[in-house]
């Protein structure tokens, strides 16, 4: 299921910061499922950190326009 940044900057600010809270919640359930030897599919940790870096650089791009913007 990995996303990719061009289909991530399609999606509004606000659906971005509620994919990255799921995100962060679905990496946390994969490392304790991990940690414990119940995860079948270890790639998913390092998918879902890619996936949820990708959003946080695509936040970070529109976070200074923002600022700019009211900043004089």
């Amino acid at each position: 299921m990995t996303m990719k940044a061009k289909d991530l900057r399609e999606r509004t600010t606000e659906d971005l910061g509620e994919l990255r809270a799921q995100l962060e919640k679905d990496l946390f359930s994969y490392r304790m499922k991990n940690h414990t030897g119940q995860l079948e599919d270890t790639s998913l940790l390092g998918k879902t950190r890619r996936d949820l870096a990708r959003i946080k650089l695509i936040l970070c791009e529109r976070e200074p326009a923002a600022v700019q913007g009211g900043a004089s």
